[in-house]
């Protein structure tokens, strides 16, 4: 029987872009992290890890929620 305590996965993807579009991601950059089960898990990481590169402009972190396999929205 499936685990529908937590419909949903998060991850944090992202990294260090080429320009202000935030379109595509300079090779080599890219960081991703977890899944994490909450979303309120996912917010505190991606926190943690957006103010250590907060002083480059085009620095930017994504937290992304997909369904879980095998679980049901709703």
């Amino acid at each position: 029987m499936p685990d529908n305590t937590y419909p949903q996965l998060h991850f944090i993807w992202g990294g260090i872009f080429t320009d202000a579009s935030f379109s595509e991601l300079e090779p080599g950059t890219e960081e991703s992290y977890g899944p994490y089960h909450d979303v309120k898990t996912a917010d505190r990481v991606w926190n943690e890890k957006a103010r250590r590169n907060i002083d480059i402009a085009n620095h930017r972190l994504f937290v992304l929620s997909v369904p879980r396999p095998g679980g049901r929205l709703g």
